[in-house]
């Protein structure tokens, strides 16, 4: 879900989920055996034999990475569509940072799979690093295919343009959509003109990338850490591809079989309620700020209502840009962990007494975009073919009724994070894969599933039925935190480290007792 300070706070798109019309699942080995064929297309050259690794040079980010100095580097090559024999290749980045403890590597390295879909996982690396993921392994990032240094990359410039311009539009407004529609609308019409197969983007063909990937570096096992969209992939991945998996870690979890575009409200609702709980819990937030719930729903109708336009600078500076907020951008800046929970009652009292300046300056940075940095067409080749299908845009608004009872529908027609993603997924057309996708994963290899109270992406109780379904697993809650729990709290990354040494035994103590952090408070 672009990065600010964390990644996954200010992410541009969600988590930020078959027919007879979809791909048939196959094994890695039953994927290299197809034969692929003739001519390169733009993004693309002609197919080898079978999926294989070949050794490259490292990418170079805009913000140098320290860990790709030492990594060793290369494309995996793999067929852009198992089901059609004969098709293109594509190239998938990898990078293998080797064990910050060389002495003593644990034999079975650690394979991340990335948020989103449709995020720069190099990006993530820093996070990665700073948890431990390499303290005593070596860790194997792989851009998921269609993102930043993949050949083809499924950016979407004329998305990032629009998002820039959304700031000063009204969230759900006519305008907005008409602006986004086109820019989906020109983005698809070029990746198609460049010969992309926009149906091949999908989690089935993620999970097959990653199955070749482990058997083109000749890996006997590894273990699997994957975060938000990462979890529904590694899920998949396990159900499908089960061979040469040591263990299986899965933080802020989307289950494949519930994630779909109603389903988004349930989360969010969780989230803010554990939130506004959490500061009822601790006597001076009480006391300072008795009815969050009220207070929330008092200025999503207000704004809803009658938006503030501001002129607001960026948090990095720059000149003041025109700044819309209305209902749907306060509901949705929270969201998207902007301002972070423990400011969140200070900065709804503050808009209630006349002040929105948290909130604007928060939606103002969103006036600068990396553009071409995000593949939003991954975003919506997934979103389009396995979280839409099934329901309807009258079922996203009955599900925020129910999770927001009287707030305007003008806001709850819209599923948090995904505007517009019914009248968008009607230009994306790509086949339905709900029934493909939509499947339990049942399985006895040793997995760890953590939460956080906090998160209004992934809604901590949605683990409950993942955990279940994983004879030993280990499900971890943590107090206060909100999504992509590892990155934020060090009592997770010890959880996963004790994890990874010993996955049907991990330590999980450092859970115990432990509380959120204190809210803001600010004088009256």
């Amino acid at each position: 879900m672009p990065k600010h300070t964390i990644h996954v706070v200010t992410a541009a798109a969600a988590l930020a989920c078959l027919t007879a019309f979809g791909p048939t699942p196959i094994s890695a080995s039953a994927a290299a055996a197809r034969a692929v064929g003739p001519g390169p297309t733009p993004g693309s050259t002609p197919g080898p034999a079978a999926p294989r690794f070949v050794p490259g040079a490292c990418p170079k980010p805009p913000e140098p990475i320290e860990a790709l100095s030492k990594a060793r580097c290369g494309f995996l090559e793999v067929p852009e569509n198992r089901s059609r024999p004969g098709g293109r290749t594509i190239k998938l980045a990898v990078a293998r940072i080797p064990a910050a403890e060389p002495a003593k590597p644990a034999q079975e390295p650690v394979v991340f799979m990335a948020g989103g879909p449709g995020a720069d996982t190099f990006d993530d690396i820093p996070f990665l690093i700073d948890s431990g993921l390499n303290k005593d392994r070596e860790l194997i990032v792989m851009a998921q295919r269609g993102n930043l240094y993949d050949r083809p990359n499924l950016a979407c410039p004329e998305v990032d343009r629009f998002n820039a311009q959304a700031v000063g539009l009204g969230y759900d407004s006519q305008r907005a959509e008409q602006l986004m529609l086109k820019a989906v609308k020109d983005c698809r019409a070029r990746l198609t003109a460049d010969g992309v197969d926009l149906s091949a983007y999908n989690s089935t063909e993620n999970a097959a990338d990653f199955a070749d990937l482990r058997t083109a570096l000749a890996i006997p096992r590894w273990n699997v850490y994957g975060y938000s969209y990462g979890s529904n992939l590694a899920l998949t991945y396990l159900r499908l591809h089960p061979e040469g998996i040591r263990a299986v870690a899965i933080d802020s979890v989307a289950p494949p079989q519930f994630v779909t575009l109603p389903w988004t409200w349930g989360s969010t609702a969780e989230g803010i309620h554990n939130i506004f709980e959490a500061c009822a819990a601790q006597p001076a937030c009480k006391d300072r700020y008795p009815d969050l719930p009220r207070t929330l729903t008092e200025q999503v109708r207000k704004l809803e209502a009658h938006p503030l336009t501001v002129n607001v600078t960026p948090p990095n500076g720059g000149k003041p840009v025109k700044t819309v907020l209305d209902g749907g951008a306060l509901l949705n800046l929270i969201v998207a962990f902007t301002p972070r929970p423990k400011d969140i009652p200070a900065a709804l009292d503050e808009l209630s007494r006349g002040n929105p300046e948290r909130f604007a300056k928060a939606r103002a940075a969103g006036s600068v975009q990396h553009v071409g940095m995000f593949a939003h067409g991954l975003t919506n080749s997934i979103a389009c073919g396995e979280w839409a299908p099934g329901h309807s845009e009258r079922d996203v608004l009955d599900a925020g009724r129910k999770a927001f009872p009287g707030w305007p529908d003008t806001v709850l027609a819209q599923a948090p994070q995904l505007p517009f993603q019914y009248p968008v997924c009607g230009i994306w057309d790509v086949p339905d894969r709900a029934n493909i996708q939509r499947v339990p994963t049942v399985s006895s290899v040793p997995a760890l599933v953590v939460s956080g109270t906090f998160d209004v992406k992934t809604g901590a109780s949605w683990a409950k039925g993942v955990a279940r379904d994983l004879s030993r697993s280990t499900a971890v809650q943590v107090p206060g935190i909100g999504h992509w729990v590892v990155a934020q709290s060090p009592c997770a990354q010890r959880v996963l480290a004790s994890f990874f040494a010993r996955p049907t035994a991990p330590d999980t103590s450092c859970v115990d007792g432990l509380e959120p952090e204190p809210f803001t408070i600010i004088p009256k």
